[in-house]
């Protein structure tokens, strides 16, 4: 085999980035550090993926992890571009590789160029390295490498969450705003009692922003409960960095920590900061996943359409799920918060990743009526408000199959194919803003709602179930679909049959605007424990 044959990476395509334009010479002279994804010794087991089996840290990378013969042919291969593995983690099969750009290209077959263009998250103009069109990798790693992550370093997720509107706005909507403690929407849904959490770790994924602790210590002592314990752990050369963006990306950490914490306070909290990319995003996930303690659960509030993905990070990320998942470890994740269309402008459906990968619990959102002082809920429907208020995500998948413990439940082929995928959302809960949360962000008080709530809401929920029952869950779907029939109610959820994200409505039974229906926490606690 010639030293210089190289193969197609599958899945590395990259579509061009609407609105970009170029922003001067790229030096190729400059180091810089990818991730490289490697296969697995043997695939997982579907009975530690599924449950009930699961596995060690050591068990996974043991038997499903980098093998180190790869490890020595990938350092040897591309120590002859000049390229460095600098780290290794075999359970993770994650690889990071430093090099100069050019030696990168050489390596990967990468035309790389730097660019001006807008962020998906809020159309403020970012700088960043881009290329179009699919990468190779030398021959000898065809199949050994099914990822190169971070030569395009584009912004690749935005937050799910939505802020409040204002005053004047909402007195033109049809109802009057109002807004929660987490520990009231807690109450709503019936969390178990004698639970808090205690225990238990939740692992909270950040692309951007930071908290302060003061804004923590003042939040928790507001709602008379003691400070959580929260450590940030920095990815990538990312770190907690607070107070310098207080209407972007502070509010979603904040957010997360705040309502994780107030729902469950006796859990731990690791919350990771990554940079916003593809590389960025698998390398938190799979740092997380693979951490000391193994967490109870990963909650990730940021995300992008399907199609907005390379099919490597997909794949990528999928797997780290999958990890998970063997690990014991339930991955909570944001369903999206523009309907169900998830801001792609060709007027068709679109479900969001990485809740729609099947191993995540996918959490849409509603709007949420009820009365603080009893907990009596008066409404609640799938959340929708309108044309750029918001509106719950939630649809099939366009990427993932059906999966077996969601057949029987009802879920209706893709519109204009009938071709069965992932559908999405599993799970729902509060995520109006105008029956939003209420928050502390950089020292403002502030009322927020997305399904970026909802994601550790469920997290809160899982480290008490765990607490209530004494195990772990892992792929928690299975056992939540169990039993379930199209049209019918699930147990231990109360069935949300109004409204709509825009393609889809919520109906009897499991719908793509808010899955299952909302959480009965002492419900769920019996039949889980049973």
């Amino acid at each position: 085999m010639s030293e210089n044959s190289f193969v197609p990476l599958p899945g590395s395509e990259r579509g061009p980035v609407a609105g970009a334009q170029p922003a001067g010479d790229l030096d190729e002279s400059a180091r810089i550090e990818v991730t490289l994804v490697t296969r697995r010794r043997e695939d997982l087991p579907a009975d530690v993926v599924t449950g009930p089996s699961t596995l060690s840290r050591d068990e996974l990378e043991a038997q499903h992890g980098t093998d180190p013969a790869d490890l020595t042919l990938i350092r040897e291969v591309l120590g002859r571009f000049g390229l460095e593995v600098t780290d290794a983690d075999a359970g993770a099969r994650r690889v990071t590789v430093a090099g100069t750009i050019a030696d990168f290209s050489r390596a990967f077959g990468a035309s790389l160029s730097l660019v001006d263009a807008p962020h998906p998250a809020d159309g403020r103009t970012v700088q960043h390295r881009y290329r179009t069109g699919g990468l190779q990798v030398p021959a000898e790693l065809d199949g050994v490498v099914l990822a190169v992550l971070g030569l395009d370093d584009r912004p690749q997720a935005a937050p799910q969450i939505r802020r409040a509107p204002s005053i004047e706005a909402a007195a033109a909507g049809p109802a009057a705003p109002t807004s929660y403690t987490p520990v009231q929407v807690a109450q709503a849904y019936n969390f178990p009692a004698g639970t808090d959490g205690t225990g238990q770790t939740i692992a909270i994924i950040e692309l951007g922003g930071g908290f302060g602790t003061s804004d923590l210590d003042s939040y928790f002592s507001g709602l008379g409960i003691s400070l959580p314990s929260v450590t940030a752990v920095g990815v990538d050369g990312a770190s907690n960095v607070a107070g310098q963006d207080p209407q972007g990306a502070d509010g979603e950490v904040l957010l997360d920590i705040e309502v994780a914490g107030a729902a469950a306070p006796g859990a731990s909290q690791l919350v990771y900061f990554a940079p916003n990319t593809d590389r960025g995003f698998v390398d938190a996930v799979t740092t997380a996943v693979h951490a000391s303690p193994t967490p109870t659960v990963v909650s990730i509030s940021w995300g992008q359409s399907e199609d907005s993905w390379t099919g490597q990070a997909r794949t990528a990320l999928d797997q780290a799920f999958a990890d998970a998942a063997a690990l014991g470890v339930t991955v909570t994740a944001a369903a999206g918060d523009n309907g169900s269309g998830d801001r792609v402008s060709d007027g068709k459906p679109h479900a969001d990743f990485p809740a729609s990968s099947p191993h995540a619990l996918a959490c849409g959102g509603t709007s949420l009526r009820f009365d603080t002082a009893t907990g009596a809920v008066s409404a609640e429907t799938a959340w929708n408000d309108g044309s750029g208020g918001g509106a719950t995500g939630g649809g099939i998948s366009d990427t993932f199959g059906l999966p077996s413990w969601q057949a029987s439940a009802g879920v209706p082929g893709q519109p204009g194919t009938g071709n069965a995928g992932r559908g999405v959302p599993d799970v729902a809960g509060n995520a109006d803003p105008q029956t939003g949360y209420q928050v502390l962000v950089d020292g403002q008080a502030t009322v927020v709602g997305g399904t970026s709530a909802v994601a550790p809401l469920w997290a809160a929920l899982i480290c008490r179930l765990a607490q209530a029952t004494g195990q772990s869950f892992g792929l928690i779907q299975p056992l939540l679909y169990a039993g379930v029939s199209s049209g019918s109610a699930a147990a231990g959820f109360r069935d949300i049959t109004q409204g709509d994200n825009g393609a889809y409505h919520a109906g009897p039974g499991w719908d793509a605007c808010t899955g299952l229906g909302v959480p009965d926490g002492t419900a769920l606690a019996t039949r889980l424990g049973g």
